[in-house]
């Protein structure tokens, strides 16, 4: 981490007790409502989806590589969804695919991609994007890492430059590194997205969040309230606490 990082505040073993808790989804979904959403309903949509696969995240990435499937489901009624998959990797190691709206194309992408011991790259992420969204609209950036090595200012200016642009970056934190966890809510403070912190052991969480950003992507805040009423359960409580927040 470069020395114009600025250190996050401790927080104990309480805090993080309170990040893990059925508030912390709640909090994620109110962020998530509030982000830019020029795209009508219908209309389809377009995710980047970008992972750290630095050598700690293989359980991790195995895991997401499976969900991702439900992400399409989720998707489909709603005119669908393009993702495109990005990772770093290794000594400078980055790489995107193309974009697919094939779900079984994008598993057997992931499933033959390898973590590797390297430093992060999440700014090599930001740049990435902010030239896809230069080309075309991309309605999402969905991140999921564990660590932070670099420069919170470049980090956080990029991020800034992606809010111009209407691409929000959806930071879902793995594990509990402090450093991270304040790069990440700046990330997503700054781009006009979310943060939410999950435990590596929360599959299901992590489904959750997946999914509730792809139907975000296709159809907006509407969109995710009727996926929610369809799938009830801790879904459906959540989005009706967002709701009344909202004043619906």
């Amino acid at each position: 981490m470069s020395k114009s990082s600025k250190p996050p505040v401790q927080t104990g073993k309480a805090a993080a007790d309170v990040r893990a808790d059925q508030g912390s989804v709640d909090a994620f979904l109110a962020k998530l409502a509030r982000a830019p959403k020029p795209k009508p309903a219908g209309s389809g949509g377009r995710l980047l989806f970008a992972l750290d696969a630095t050598a700690s995240r293989q359980p991790t990435w195995d895991r997401a590589a499976h969900l991702q499937a439900e992400m399409f489901q989720a998707a489909a009624a709603l005119g669908g969804l393009d993702i495109q998959l990005a990772f770093f990797r290794g000594f400078g190691e980055f790489r995107a695919s193309s974009w697919t709206n094939d779900g079984t194309d994008l598993l057997r992408r992931m499933t033959g991609v390898t973590c590797l011991a390297g430093e992060t790259q999440l700014i090599k992420v930001l740049k990435h994007a902010r030239n896809e969204a230069g080309r075309q609209k991309v309605d999402a950036l969905v991140y999921v890492g564990d660590s932070f090595e670099e420069d919170i200012d470049a980090a956080g200016a990029l991020a800034g430059e992606l809010g111009l642009l209407g691409l929000p970056c959806f930071m879902f934190h793995e594990d509990s590194d402090q450093i991270a966890e304040y790069a990440f809510q700046q990330i997503a403070k700054l781009s006009g997205g979310a943060y939410h912190h999950f435990d590596a052991n929360a599959a299901d969480t992590l489904r959750q969040l997946l999914t509730a950003v792809a139907v975000y992507a296709s159809g907006g805040f509407k969109a995710l309230a009727d996926h929610a009423s369809s799938a009830g359960g801790e879904v459906k409580m959540l989005t009706d606490q967002l709701a009344a927040k909202r004043g619906r």
